[in-house]
């Protein structure tokens, strides 16, 4: 905080107003506009894009120097050195965890993977066509009517069981998902297996054959939910602060999240990727639609390349073009023709004097497309895939909020509809 103070002034009115400005550890400094409303005036910013509607200590993003810290530490670190689980740990308590704290860590949510058996009615009572987004949003909010001795929200054992239950049991949600939109029975977790290996056990293996689970492609995916498990107060996150300040439970606040990630906008773009790969259709296109790209009378955009977040680069993507192409060498693809298209379209984003111009540089979304597409996962499979890794950080933030002083959210609007009128009978309209 720091003492310096903003003057608003305003046409009509004699005296300036006021305003305390604030000045985190980082970043810029910040208005407090709080005590407008008490002088009859709100602001006005759709999107919410300068405004900072909460104080948090989990993430920090420098969109314009292409940096992302978790807890201060850089995500390039993290993900060359830890894994999702350790991450994990440090959003949801603030520090890394030594050896021990690590493994009884790792060993709680391992033993929190099962779900209740009566949820497999739940999704029974889907249509087999229903997207598995649609399906997720139903059962990870059905998680309170099983788990009544972890809602107390005020009770801090309470939080932490639930961020256990959510953590753990998503992958497996997740995969139960999957496999009932192809007719297969659910697997059960395997205990042995890492958190990672476990997903990709219970979406792919059968009951009729012990699972072999590539740690090649284990490692690329504890990377993509490392790489996603938060960004600050995006959407989702906003909703689940958002929900969760009316004091709804966390497996409610949890849907809310799931379900404002899926907006394409949001946590579909690379299912976005894979269909603009299949627009593309083939590498001889290619240029076609590129030159589409650039003309501005065209709708057609290139999904995965630039962010609105980061004007200059993703920290992520360079971590997970390196897991792209570890992938790609293990799978020995080389014949796939969206993989070809993809690998294309990297190349003249990188050369390409139009695209270095404009920062539009392949962006986290592009690469974890490419590597859940040779990895065997459906398209409609990747939203859910965020949706797992986002979890931790939707409570940590879920968390965070409750812990300390804070208000229902209540943002205001800019009225331009009716004034008053008076209602008519219907014979005199």
């Amino acid at each position: 905080m720091s003492d310096k103070k903003a003057f608003l002034k305003v046409d009509g009115r004699d005296e300036a107003i006021e305003l305390p400005i604030y000045s985190g550890s980082i970043g810029p400094d910040v208005i407090d506009v709080g005590g407008l409303s008490s002088q009859g005036m709100f602001t006005y910013d759709p999107g919410f894009i300068s405004t900072a509607a909460c104080e948090s200590q989990i993430t920090y993003i420098d969109g314009d120097k292409g940096v992302l810290l978790h807890r201060g530490y850089p995500i390039e670190q993290l993900a060359e050195h830890s894994d999702y689980l350790e991450t994990c740990y440090l959003l949801l308590y603030g520090e890394l965890p030594s050896t021990q704290q690590k493994a009884e860590f790792e060993n709680t949510v391992r033993y929190h993977t099962m779900v209740h058996d009566q949820l497999t009615s739940f999704f029974h009572a889907f249509r087999r066509d229903a997207h598995p987004m649609a399906i997720m949003c139903g059962v990870v909010g059905a998680l309170s009517a099983f788990y009544h001795d972890s809602l107390d929200i005020a009770d801090e054992r309470h939080r932490e069981i639930a961020a256990f239950r959510l953590v753990a049991k998503m992958p497996t949600l997740a995969a139960m998902s999957y496999k009932f939109s192809i007719g297969q029975p659910f697997m059960y977790p395997d205990n042995n297996l890492s958190y990672a290996e476990n997903f990709l056990h219970m979406m792919f293996g059968t009951p009729c054959e012990d699972s072999v689970v590539n740690p090649v492609l284990a490692k690329a995916m504890d990377r993509i939910f490392l790489l996603h498990a938060d960004h600050e107060q995006n959407a989702s996150t906003s909703t689940v602060r958002l929900a969760g300040s009316s004091g709804a439970n966390p497996f409610a606040c949890i849907a809310a999240g799931i379900a404002a990630l899926w907006g394409p906008s949001h946590g579909g773009a690379n299912e976005a990727v894979l269909n603009m790969l299949e627009e593309i259709g083939d590498v001889s296109h290619i240029e076609e639609f590129v030159a589409r790209a650039k003309d501005k009378d065209d709708p057609f955009r290139l999904m995965g390349f630039g962010h609105r977040v980061y004007k200059n680069f993703d920290p992520r993507a360079k971590v997970m073009k390196e897991s792209a192409d570890e992938v790609l060498a293990e799978l020995g693809i080389d014949n796939d023709p969206l993989l070809a298209i993809a690998k294309r379209l990297e190349e003249i984003a990188l050369e390409d004097e139009y695209f270095i111009e404009k920062k539009l540089y392949p962006n986290v979304d592009f690469y974890s497309g490419i590597i859940l597409k040779a990895i065997g996962i459906p398209t409609s499979m990747f939203t859910v895939i965020f949706a797992v890794g986002r979890t931790v950080g939707w409570i940590a933030h879920w968390h965070e909020m409750i812990s300390g002083s804070y208000r229902i959210g209540r943002p205001r609007q800019l009225y331009t509809g009716y004034k008053q009128r008076d209602y008519k009978p219907l014979d005199q309209r």
